[in-house]
């Protein structure tokens, strides 16, 4: 019984605790520019989430997601930089690629029959060799040299920074954007054919084949998801810092697959959904937000996200034995 009580309220009873805790040591915490700022912090981390999520739920999973943050963010800054294209493009691009990545995946994984997590660790090491092998390690700004010794001719356009940076009444246009994603691909997963058809893809593969489910396209349709969340990501982070920062999304796959797998057992769902997924976001962000106004050294948080992972899957693989 009380094991059921923890596995079903115990991560929203921890964000409790911990907000309790650290407006004591703080109190500079509990005040709206820091919740502001904790929202704007974790919808980068909660739009990739929402695609490792995805690929759980048809029993993936998805490592190459952190990779396509990063080449999002070179890809969206390369084309206004160095080829003067406008806001439209830079977005339309990397979502383009996004969803070039996804259908990789889903190749190596539904043709091929590779292992999903050997395909996607493969995936993710050859974008970390593509968008290193385009910028030469740099990283993309304003009036950067390039290679023939001029700058470059273009910049990053306000437009566009706005997505990261701007707000609509006093609040952060990422967070509208991540609360937009998080509420439509709950419906979507819990009131459609589509939703219902991924979860029972997951659920017994076999069996949902010989009800007539076309289950590797809805495996194929959950990673190019998962790619394309994780270029819409890619694009928040780029317009947020200003610049295509090389490997940007690399410490992104951690905290986005300990977000995925805190969300298994919120309110006792015992199963990948988004909802979820958002609440184990707001733990690892109000958690780091904290130990940083503490002065904690970045270093020794990393610890604290091992802990919580660690504490995820010991709670879900926990769960999916007294059930």
């Amino acid at each position: 019984m009380l094991f059921h009580l923890l596995t079903k309220y115990g991560t929203v009873l921890a964000i409790l605790v911990i907000v309790l805790l650290f407006s004591v040591l703080s109190g500079e915490f509990f005040t709206y520019k820091n919740w502001t700022d904790i929202l704007r912090a974790i919808s980068i981390t909660t739009l990739v989430a929402i695609g490792v999520t995805l690929s759980l739920i048809v029993n993936g999973f998805d490592l190459s997601v952190g990779s396509t943050v990063s080449l999002a963010t070179i890809s969206s800054t390369i084309a206004m930089v160095w080829f003067r294209q406008e806001t439209v493009v830079a977005i339309c691009i990397p979502l383009v690629i996004g969803l070039l990545v996804g259908l990789i995946n889903s190749f190596l994984i539904v043709k091929i029959r590779l292992p999903d997590m050997l395909a996607t660790l493969g995936m993710m090491y050859m974008i970390n060799g593509l968008h290193l092998t385009i910028t030469k390690g740099y990283s993309v700004y304003n009036n950067m040299p390039l290679q023939d010794g001029t700058l470059a001719p273009g910049k990053i356009l306000p437009s566009f920074l706005f997505i990261g940076q701007g707000e609509l009444f006093s609040v952060p246009f990422p967070v509208i954007i991540m609360f937009f994603f998080v509420i439509t691909v709950h419906l979507c997963l819990n009131y459609t054919k589509f939703g219902r058809l991924l979860y029972v893809t997951g659920g017994n593969e076999e069996a949902a084949r010989l009800s007539g489910v076309p289950v590797k396209r809805y495996k194929a349709y959950a990673y190019a998801l998962s790619g394309l969340f994780a270029s819409i990501a890619g694009i928040v982070l780029a317009s947020r810092i200003g610049t295509g920062q090389v490997s940007a999304g690399a410490s992104l796959l951690m905290d986005s697959v300990a977000a995925a797998l805190i969300g298994y057992s919120v309110f006792g769902a015992n199963k990948p959904n988004v909802l979820g997924t958002f609440v184990g976001s707001v733990l690892i962000g109000i958690l780091l937000n904290g130990l940083t106004m503490l002065n904690v050294p970045y270093y020794a948080q990393d610890i604290v996200k091992g802990a919580i992972l660690v504490g995820a899957l010991t709670l879900m693989y926990k769960s999916r034995k007294v059930t």
